[in-house]
């Protein structure tokens, strides 16, 4: 295999995932088509509008309870009084049924740069997107209040004083004897939410139920063309580990894992939202699908053991929920696993140590584009003697090239000849034509993990490198990187030995404008990585071959 055919071979490695990639986008879950939900003038309807109480858990003795749907569709109100909860960092709504989380936005992550005081909506409830947060206690003779249940609250607004470190947001519910108190804790700086039921039972029975939490959302209203990135639920424990849970699966088959600690999520590009119980409880994992409705919603959720509280006596369901960016450091002190959800896939291995590298890089220059550039410049440093192996080899390579030709027009179709003669070329030049090969295959995983560490770091997300350049995380608006990137492929080429194969010779002489293209539409950071790397490359074998052609070694 000559050099050139490696080269081949490791575009269509890196084109091969990206096409395995689109093939998930193209016949993986497609998201249905929305259908218009018409209500009340004046009255806005949501989505949770027409769902049913389909969406509750079974309880841990394996009973539903009344609150099960009925049989025949009966509308649900989706909303009773919202309560405003703002902190530092997030906006909140909370809507006094049930406790739930309709709207959760993240004040430190715009939407956009045109919108940069418009925090991105992460939890959000509308006629045709869905993803929610919901919590509540289940048992036999409903007197546990679920997401359904109506709470009442001492006031509408709740925001974090400027001294404040902790903000609470109580919401009570009474009935038959039975008193409970949900509770939400806000921190300062924080997207970790402590969230309890405390039981309180005045009647004169024992009273039994459990806990569950839970995410529900429907399916995005559209995915990247260009660059695929999972979303959907996973959950995780001691024995599983970490496992996807795709909205084909909920609808194929219900999830029901039991296990101790562990946590479940529902993930998207750059962000997540997760329910992490106390480690040292028991759990049911499990997922619900209603495609019964439009939007389609898919639940995953965790739901505790029977707790058996006597009259008189008091308990307390205790959980934490994280709603934010995918940050990795501050993921692995929240729960064991939890840095998973950045996703990088079978090479974490090395994307983990890689993007530590780039944050360090960043943390003291300040710019995440020079950290990039700094990141592949310490990469080519590593691979500095294999890189030179492979350029010495192309470099005598190139300069034979001429004989190679020469014998070539000698043997013409006569390949058994042909091939005897280079081999005799080869040995009287010493010069070894897998040379070349081992060096450039130990460098593609590297690159495949660096290329999934940059496309998972939220920190790329809106940061700037320079002049026109705001967002290292979408397309190069002037397509300079990636013309960049075609001229630099179109140098490489030169100082690479030509391919003896004129067909060969055309593929190449095409690639560099056909990824130019292919680079046009990737995030600015990921292309000047590429671009980057091939400076160093085309400086390095620059002076490799050089040396080589002045009769060096």
């Amino acid at each position: 295999m000559d050099n050139t055919r490696l080269f081949l071979f490791a575009a269509l490695v890196f084109v091969g995932v990206l096409m395995w990639q689109q093939w998930q986008i193209d016949y993986g879950p497609q998201s249905a088509a929305p259908v218009e939900i018409r209500g009340e003038p004046g009255q806005p309807q949501l989505a949770e509008d027409i769902l049913q109480y389909e969406d509750l858990p079974e309880q841990a003795d394996g009973v539903r309870g009344t609150g099960e749907a009925p049989s025949e569709p009966a509308a649900v109100l989706a909303t009773e009084e919202q309560v405003l909860v703002e902190t530092d960092v997030i906006r909140a709504i909370i809507d006094t049924r049930g406790g739930v989380i309709r709207s959760l936005k993240l004040k430190k992550y715009p939407v956009s740069l045109e919108q940069p005081d418009e925090g991105l909506e992460l939890i959000h409830s509308d006629i045709n997107s869905l993803h929610i947060i919901q919590s509540g206690l289940r048992n036999r003779t409903d007197t546990a209040p679920t997401h359904h249940s109506i709470y009442r609250v001492k006031k509408n607004e709740y925001r974090l004083a400027d001294h404040a470190d902790e903000l609470s947001v109580p919401l009570f519910w009474m009935q038959d004897g039975i008193e409970v108190t949900k509770t939400y804790l806000f921190r300062r700086g924080d997207y970790l939410i402590d969230v309890s039921h405390r039981v309180v039972n005045n009647s004169d029975t024992d009273w039994q139920g459990s806990q569950y939490r839970q995410i529900q959302r429907a399916r995005p209203l559209s995915v990247s063309r260009i660059l695929y990135t999972y979303t959907g639920a996973v959950y995780y424990n001691d024995e599983v580990k970490y496992e996807k849970v795709k909205f084909d699966d909920m609808e194929d088959e219900r999830l029901r894992v039991q296990s101790t600690g562990g946590w479940i999520a529902m993930l998207q590009h750059y962000f997540l939202s997760a329910w992490i119980p106390a480690q040292d409880d028991i759990n049911l994992a499990y997922s619900i699908a209603n495609t019964g409705q439009q939007p389609a919603t898919y639940t995953i959720g965790l739901r505790s053991e029977n707790r058996v509280i006597a009259p008189g006596g008091r308990y307390e369901f205790t959980s934490q929920l994280f709603v934010g960016p995918k940050i990795v450091k501050r993921l692995e002190e929240i729960a064991p696993g939890l840095d998973l959800t950045v996703d990088y896939g079978v090479l974490t291995f090395l994307s983990k140590p890689l993007y530590w590298l780039l944050s360090f890089y960043s943390k003291y220059v300040g710019n995440w584009g020079l950290a990039i550039m700094l990141l592949t410049l310490t990469i080519k440093a590593a691979f500095y003697k294999l890189s030179e192996t492979s350029y010495r080899s192309m470099a005598k390579m190139r300069k034979v090239s001429p004989r190679l030709k020469t014998l070539k027009e000698r043997y013409g179709d006569d390949r058994k000849k042909m091939n005897q003669a280079m081999m005799e070329l080869y040995k009287t030049e010493k010069i070894n034509p897998m040379g070349g090969c081992l060096p450039i295959l130990v460098q593609i995983p590297v690159f495949i993990a660096l290329y999934w560490a940059l496309l998972e770091s939220v920190d790329l997300r809106q940061a700037p490198f320079i002049l026109w350049i705001q967002d290292l995380s979408v397309k190069d608006p002037y397509f300079v990187l990636p013309i960049i990137m075609g001229i630099s492929m179109v140098i490489q080429q030169r100082l690479n030995p030509p391919p003896p194969d004129p067909i060969q010779a055309k593929v190449m002489m095409a690639l560099p404008f056909i990824f130019t293209v292919f680079f046009a539409f990737f995030p600015a950071g990921l292309v000047l990585y590429w671009v980057t790397n091939n400076v160093l490359s085309i400086t390095q074998q620059w002076v490799i071959t050089k040396r080589i052609e002045a009769g060096g070694t």
